[in-house]
C-alpha cells in the first residue's frame, strides 16, 4: 500500500558505535516535571547481566524542575514551557560541568498509537544477504499513515522465510521469499512540531524523539522479561502510556489522556482544598486499597482560602482512599480495554511492570493485579551508575531510558525517501544545509 502523501518522520539519531565512548544529553518533558540528564556512555563487557546493552551509562549531571506550559504531555504555553526546560538543562549542565548542544527527548502526549505493516520480497540467491534485508524493509516502509501523524519509530519485530515466521536474524538462512513485520509508532504531528519548536527556542538540537513508554521499557525491563513477554504501564501526571514487549521487541504502544494529575484534581474537589495541598495529601497518604485502620487515622486538610475563619479540617484517611481509588480504577480499566481492542490483552497479563510518578501510590500494584494480572512489580532503572538516590525510582524510568536509547537507535528503519521533520519546519537555505550535514555526518 502506497502512502497518500509524503509523511513526516521525527528526528532520528545515528546509532552509537559499539566501541565508541560518547556523552549524551536527554530531556523528559512531562506534565508535572521536566528532567534533563547528561551521561557518558562507555563500551561494556559482553558478559554483563544486561546482555542487550552495548554500553554502560555513567550519569554526570541531573536537573529536574516542575513543568509549566505542559498539559497531557503536550506543549500548551510555549514561553512557560521554554523557561522550565531551560532551568532543568541549566541545572544538569552545572552538575555535569559540561554543556550540551542537543538532546534525545521523550514524548508522552500526542495520542501515541501503533500499526503493523508486512512485506515480502523474492530472494535472488538462496541465502539471505544484507541487501535482501534492506529491500524487504524498504518494501515494508511503503505504508500509509494519516496526514496529521508523525512517525516516531519503525521497528522490525520479526522476519519470515517462505512463510515461516518467528525469525529474529535471517542473514545467511536459505529460502525463496523473505518477509518482515514492521511496527510503526506514530503521534499527532502538531504535538511533535510544537515540542520540537519549544526545544529549539532553548537553543538545543533534537537528536531523536522517543515514545515515553518505549523509553521506560528500555531502562526497567530485564532481558528475560523482555524475551518472555511483559506489559509496561507508565503512570504519568497527564497521561498513562503502555508498551507491550514480546520476544525482545516492542510490539505495541498506546496511551490514555488520564494520569496522576487527574487524581490530584479529584482530591482537591472532593476535599475542597488547594491543588498543592491535594498533591501533598495524595503523595504522602494516598492509596487505593482500604485498610481497617484508615477509619481511625485522621488527616489534616488545609483550607482552600486564606480567610482566618476558614479553618483546617480533620478527615479520616479512608475518605481520601475513597476519592483516589475510583479514578485509578478508571485509568487501569481504560488501559485494559485498549489492550483488548489491540489484541494484546492475552499476553498483557503475563507480567506487568509499573513506572511513573503515580506508580508510587500505595496499593497500586495490588489493584493492577486484580484487574490485569497477578504478576506485577514496580519498575526502576537498571544498570545506570552514578544515579542520584532521588532519581533511582519509578518516576525517572523514562529519563533513564532515553540514556539507553542511543544503543538501540540502529534497530530502526526508515526508507530514505521519506521527509524528516525539521525542528521548526523551516525550508530556508541554512535549514537545508544543516539537514544535509546531519544526514551526511
Amino acid at each position: 500500500m502506497r502512502p497518500r502523501a509524503p509523511f513526516e518522520i521525527a528526528p532520528k539519531m545515528r546509532p552509537l558505535a559499539p566501541r565508541r565512548t560518547g556523552v549524551v544529553g536527554v530531556l523528559e518533558v512531562g506534565t508535572s516535571k521536566i528532567v534533563c540528564m547528561i551521561a557518558r556512555l562507555k563500551p561494556r563487557d559482553a558478559s554483563s547481566s544486561l546482555r542487550r546493552r552495548t554500553h554502560s551509562v555513567d550519569v554526570l549531571g541531573v536537573g529536574h524542575t516542575s513543568a509549566h506550559g505542559i498539559k497531557g504531555g503536550t506543549v500548551i504555553d510555549m514561553e512557560r514551557a521554554e523557561h522550565a526546560i531551560r532551568r532543568a538543562v541549566d541545572a544538569a549542565e552545572r552538575m555535569a560541568g559540561a554543556q550540551i548542544a542537543s538532546v534525545v527527548v521523550s514524548l508522552a502526549g500526542g495520542r501515541l498509537s501503533s500499526e503493523h505493516f508486512a512485506a515480502e520480497v523474492d530472494l535472488p540467491e538462496p541465502a539471505v544477504a544484507e541487501g535482501d534485508i534492506r529491500r524487504v524493509l524498504d518494501a515494508a516502509s511503503t505504508f500509509a499513515v494519516g496526514h496529521d501523524r508523525t512517525i516516531l519509530h519503525a521497528l522490525p519485530v520479526g522476519y519470515a522465510i517462505d512463510g515461516v515466521g518467528g525469525i529474529g536474524e535471517p542473514r545467511g538462512m536459505l529460502g525463496r521469499r523473505l518477509g518482515v513485520d514492521l511496527h510503526v509508532i506514530t503521534a499527532e504531528a502538531a504535538a511533535v512540531r510544537n515540542l520540537l519548536l519549544c526545544i529549539e527556542r532553548c537553543h538545543l538540537g533534537v537528536e531523536a524523539m522517543v515514545a515515553a513508554p518505549y523509553a521506560a521499557a528500555l531502562s526497567t525491563l530485564a532481558d528475560d522479561e523482555a524475551e518472555l513477554g511483559v506489559t509496561l504501564i507508565d503512570f504519568g501526571a497527564g497521561t498513562t502510556t503502555v508498551a507491550v514487549v514480546e520476544n525482545g521487541h516492542c510490539v505495541h504502544v498506546d496511551g490514555v489522556a488520564l494520569g496522576g494529575q487527574h487524581v490530584t484534581n479529584d482530591v482537591a474537589r472532593g476535599l475542597s482544598t488547594r491543588l498543592a495541598d491535594a498533591e501533598r495529601l495524595k503523595s504522602l497518604h494516598g492509596g487505593v486499597m482500604a485498610m481497617s485502620a484508615d477509619e481511625r487515622e485522621m488527616l489534616t486538610v488545609p483550607a482552600i482560602s486564606d480567610d482566618h475563619h476558614d479553618l483546617p479540617r480533620a478527615i479520616p484517611k479512608a475518605r481520601l482512599v475513597r476519592i483516589v481509588r475510583p479514578r485509578v480504577e478508571e485509568i487501569v480499566e481504560l488501559v485494559r480495554d485498549r489492550l483488548v481492542a489491540s489484541g494484546h490483552a492475552a499476553g498483557a497479563g503475563r507480567r506487568i511492570v509499573l513506572t511513573g510518578g503515580a506508580a508510587q501510590l500505595t496499593g497500586l500494584a495490588e489493584l493492577v493485579g486484580k484487574i490485569l494480572g497477578p504478576q506485577v512489580r514496580i519498575g526502576r532503572p537498571l544498570g545506570i551508575s552514578k544515579l542520584p538516590e532521588a532519581a533511582r525510582g519509578a518516576p525517572f524510568a523514562v529519563a533513564t531510558g532515553l540514556l539507553v536509547y542511543p544503543q538501540v537507535a540502529g534497530l530502526e528503519h526508515f526508507e530514505a525517501r521519506r521527509r524528516r521533520l525539521s525542528h521548526a519546519e523551516g525550508g530556508g537555505y541554512f535549514s537545508r544545509v544543516g539537514h544535509w550535514l546531519r544526514e551526511a555526518f
